[in-house]
């Protein structure tokens, strides 16, 4: 909780102007705030900037098979209109996540954990690997994002993030933490 105040603190400058790039690029809220599904399935409201167009009715089972992209939990089309030029760079760089400090200093996340989902993206996964999977507090980075973030398949990313589950240690923690920059800095994978 405390590298999070630190992390919170040290970033406040880039969020006050990252916050300003999205209420100027598009009209609507600065944060985006989705309920997620955090440890012991307890719901919690996640934030992130908004990268999309505010209320966009665009269909995404449509753009994922215009896409010819597979239909699964982690899947995001490749080319989906709703997101915003600043939109794009705050995903693609992941800044976008930032305000999911905010989460941690809350204690609804930790840094490093398995990706939150939203409810009905944890009842599509079998009872024994959602009961793994919410034991543990979600994270803002874990060995899925570390692993090829976009580019991983349903089935990999929730493997990764069972293989997290029983492996936890502070030093896997901090390995993932020590990797999640270059990941981020590659943003070939990120969508």
């Amino acid at each position: 909780m405390v590298l999070s105040a630190l992390l919170l603190i040290a970033f406040l400058p880039l969020m006050a102007l990252i916050a300003l790039a999205v209420a100027v690029s598009s009209a609507g809220p600065v944060i985006y705030r989705q309920a997620r599904d955090g440890m012991g399935q307890r719901s919690f409201t996640m934030l992130k900037f908004r990268t999309m167009e505010h209320n966009s009715t665009v269909d995404v089972a449509a753009l994922l098979l215009a896409d010819g992209s597979e239909m699964s939990i982690c899947t995001k089309p490749r080319h989906d209109p709703r997101i915003t030029p600043v939109g794009r760079f705050l995903r693609k760089t992941s800044l976008d996540e930032l305000p999911q400090l905010i989460n941690v200093l809350r204690g609804d996340m930790s840094l490093v954990g398995p990706r939150p989902n939203v409810r009905p993206e944890n009842q599509l996964l079998c009872p024994e690997h959602r009961a793994r999977r919410l034991s543990v507090k979600p994270g803002m980075t874990g060995l899925w994002q570390v692993s090829g973030r976009s580019s991983t398949t349903a089935d990999e990313a929730i493997r990764l993030d069972l293989r997290y589950v029983a492996h936890w240690s502070l030093q896997l923690d901090l390995l993932i933490l020590l990797r999640t920059l270059p990941a981020v800095l590659r943003t070939s994978n990120a969508r």
